[in-house]
């Protein structure tokens, strides 16, 4: 079985409580000039996942 880090193991609980509530998203966006595809990635707060989306 896998062990855990010492050093990814967080001893503040409302760390780990504050650290759920965000994301990783990511976004398909195309390039105007070329055509081609490429990604945006961010990691931001489960409340604003729509927005990101949402935004041109």
């Amino acid at each position: 079985m896998a062990k855990a880090a010492k050093t990814a193991i967080k001893k503040d609980p409302k760390a780990n409580l504050d650290a759920k509530n965000f994301t990783k998203v990511i976004k398909t966006v195309r390039s105007p000039k070329t055509g081609a595809y490429s990604f945006k990635e961010q990691i931001i707060h489960k409340d604003k996942v729509a927005d990101f989306f949402n935004a041109k």
